[in-house]
């Protein structure tokens, strides 16, 4: 299916909202029905009619087709944010007494569902370096139920050999959701490599404008049923309709943003690589980056995150650094149209950094919808005061 045409038509029956070029925004909770029977069918299938807002919304509808066929998938559901959705795909596909197996230094919230919430009932967690599969054929074990990968994650960038643990995965009967926000569909397809679920932080580069949050998860029919009928409709987690038109709004510029900031990252990372105050950049698209062979394989874009490792002696010197910019700002996430930093000293008590550890060191940049040129002022302006 054609991108041109998931972005710009698929889903939107404009007959029935007087051919206008935009959805509307169905702002309503409830819907009615003319009789008994028309009722009663109603209730049957709540993923395939219209009876109240928590489940299923016009608006929402059309997103969540655009978002299924860019991943390739059967269906999807769009949640109130990311960490919504993971726990929705989680939560459905673990009991009492399982077994998961999680990528280490997963996202906070991920882990914290799983050392924290799924604990109290049994759930037990074991970490990994998934960048090989006999760490994942190792760490499995009898009551295994689900798998957690994030690749690339958004600090180190680690990759998972995708094809290979989907493949052994699935001859366990184990369930797999991979953490697709670094990439989007554009950049890295996990469906077509066999991953069960592919979630999103559609707050990043789904919206493209930092104004709004949602989560995707795409998959085979029978699962996003499955999701449906307990989490969506229990939890009651799902995307307000306003929220949904504002990612529609944000898809349809996603190619041509995607482009922009690849195109602009490449400038800026030359500029970071030949800098004297950066000791090395991490960035699965560089040939420098330890996994660039199986990145280079899995993905087709490098999109705009990337972590520099600072040269300094001490923390006072990346305070100095970060609080010296003028025009990239500090904050957390990514995927919109302004340029951010993020320092990981922020979250180490000040006591414990430790200027001989490289992550103590790190510095996140994600590159916006800014000139290449501006960016790199202002880094340069920064790096002087160091």
């Amino acid at each position: 299916m054609d991108i041109s045409y998931i972005i710009n038509e698929l889903g939107e029956e404009r007959e029935d909202y007087f051919h206008a070029v935009a959805p509307p925004i169905m702002q309503t909770s409830n819907f009615a029905f003319p009789t008994v029977d028309a009722f009663a069918e109603a209730f049957a299938d709540e993923l395939g009619t219209y009876i109240y807002s928590r489940a299923r919304n016009p608006t929402v509808d059309i997103l969540r087709k655009k978002l299924a066929a860019l991943d390739g998938a059967e269906d999807a559901l769009v949640f109130n944010n990311g960490a919504a959705a993971i726990a929705a795909g989680v939560m459905a596909n673990v009991k009492a007494g399982d077994h998961i197996v999680s990528v280490k230094q997963p996202y906070t919230w991920a882990q914290r569902m799983f050392d924290v919430i799924l604990a109290r009932f049994g759930v037990t967690t074991t970490y990994i370096d998934g960048s090989d599969i006999a760490h994942w054929i190792e760490a499995t074990q009898d009551n295994t139920t689900f798998y957690y990968l994030e690749s690339p994650n958004s600090w180190n960038f680690a990759i998972q050999p995708l094809r290979e643990v989907a493949d052994f995965a699935r001859s366990r009967g184990i369930v797999t959701l991979i953490d697709n926000s670094y990439c989007t569909p554009l950049f890295q397809r996990p469906i077509e490599l066999g991953i069960d679920l592919a979630m999103q932080t559609a707050t990043k580069y789904i919206s493209g404008h930092s104004d709004t949050l949602g989560g995707v998860l795409s998959g085979s029919a029978p699962m996003i049923q499955r999701i449906f009928e307990s989490e969506v409709m229990t939890v009651g987690n799902g995307i307000q309709p306003f929220n949904a038109w504002l990612l529609i709004r944000g898809l349809r510029t996603l190619p041509v943003r995607l482009e922009r900031i690849v195109q602009t990252t490449e400038k800026v990372l030359a500029y970071i690589l030949s800098h004297p105050r950066v000791e090395r950049v991490l960035f699965p698209l560089h040939p420098s980056f330890p996994q660039y062979a199986l990145a280079s394989r899995q993905m087709k874009g490098g999109s705009g995150l990337f972590t520099m490792v600072l040269k300094a002696d001490d923390r006072e010197s990346i305070v100095r650094f970060c609080d010296s910019l003028r025009h990239i700002m500090m904050a957390v996430s990514w995927g919109g149209h302004e340029s951010l930093i993020v320092p990981k000293c922020a979250g180490i008590p000040v006591g414990e950094f430790d200027a001989l550890n490289p992550e103590h060191r790190y510095v996140r940049m994600y590159v916006g919808l800014e000139t290449a040129e501006y960016l790199i002022a202002d880094l340069e302006q920064a790096f002087q005061q160091m």
